[in-house]
């Protein structure tokens, strides 16, 4: 048997082989599927309870209750209320703009307070001169210099100021 033969016979195997597997793949895509239809009324669809929805700690909003109020002034009028419960120092609930929202506490080398909100974005920093607050996901400032009554305080003068000693010569 010459080469070109033996060619030819490969050729027309490996054909019929590819015609045979598109027919078969036709038939499978031509056979009827039977779905099974479930027949439910109204009343028995409304009857059937919703599944319940996982809390999402970050969506939800915080309890308020038993925590102790912080109120901050910020500049251009903006104002700032931090509740924070004395059992949990991880979370506090923070109302900007009507809204509450639960942060996170987040760990720092520098010692500041940082807490966040990944869902809505926000980042509180707390220093012990100011506050301020960061959207993440806008990458600005919404609240700086944010002040509470104690940090509004002036400082006491009365460490700056010399002591009067008196100094006796003999």
């Amino acid at each position: 048997m010459s080469i070109s033969k033996l060619f030819m016979a490969c050729s027309l195997a490996l054909a019929s082989l590819t015609m045979a597997a598109a027919h078969a793949e036709d038939a499978a895509a031509k056979k009827p599927v039977k779905k099974a239809v479930a027949k439910t009324s109204k009343k028995a669809a409304a009857a059937k309870p919703a599944e319940p929805k996982a809390p999402d700690e970050e969506a939800d909003e915080p309890a308020i209750t038993d925590s102790a109020v912080t109120e901050f002034d910020c500049e251009l009028g903006n104002k700032i209320t931090i509740y924070a419960n004395a059992n949990d120092d991880a979370h506090i609930a923070l109302r900007w703009k009507k809204r509450l929202h639960r942060l996170t506490r987040v760990g720092t080398t520098t010692g500041a307070n940082r807490f966040e909100n990944k869902l809505y974005g926000l980042i509180w920093i707390g220093i012990p001169a100011k506050g301020m607050l960061l959207d993440s996901k806008q990458n600005r400032q919404l609240a700086n210099e944010c002040r509470n009554a104690e940090q509004m305080k002036p400082v006491s003068t009365a460490a700056n100021e010399p002591t009067s000693t008196k100094i006796t010569i003999q």
